[in-house]
């Protein structure tokens, strides 16, 4: 049995959890100017909440704020709030539910997720590292890679940027 199985099937793991926001982040990282540049950038407002059920099913939720983009660069970070990219003022969350997890290795387990962007939801199957830290709570690790237009965010000036987009997600859940 794995960890991830073991975690799962652990009777005392089962029901609600909490993610610990000063312990998590959830980040992006895009070519620009052709490929010379990456931009970098990490949204500041992430909530979310899961639940493991007693049979060991998994499901739960991350809301990003996204006006709570940051990447440095005020002008930049007010241009990717606009309608161009993110339209914040329509659409001010960014939700990754969790509908499934299935262990694939000692650590590791695939999510089953959708991601909403801009009123538009694309599924997700994203690779996931899951350790159980001593204080009882679950870190999370996993990076994909997203086809950003298909989810709306389509701002491109000349070409500088390509279509995909690299989200790193590092959370940490504790049981509530």
């Amino acid at each position: 049995m794995t960890a991830v199985q073991a975690l799962l099937a652990d009777p005392t793991a089962a029901g609600q959890w909490q993610l610990v926001p000063a312990q998590s982040s959830v980040r992006f990282k895009n070519k620009t100017f052709w490929g010379l540049a990456t931009v970098t950038g990490e949204f500041t407002d992430v909530r979310g909440a899961g639940q493991i059920t007693a049979n060991g099913g998994v499901s739960g939720e991350l809301v990003i704020g996204a006006a709570s983009l940051k990447t440095g660069i005020k002008k930049r970070d007010d241009h990717l709030r606009s309608a161009d990219f993110f339209d914040v003022e329509q659409n001010p969350v960014i939700r990754v539910e969790v509908t499934g997890l299935d262990a694939t290795g000692t650590n590791t387990a695939t999510a089953r997720a959708t991601l909403t962007v801009r009123g538009t939801t694309e599924p997700l199957s994203v690779p996931v590292t899951v350790d159980q830290l001593g204080d009882g709570t679950v870190h999370l690790r996993t990076q994909t890679t997203i086809d950003r237009t298909k989810l709306g965010v389509s701002g491109n000036m000349a070409g500088m940027m390509p279509a995909t987009t690299t989200l790193l997600a590092d959370v940490v859940f504790a049981k509530a």
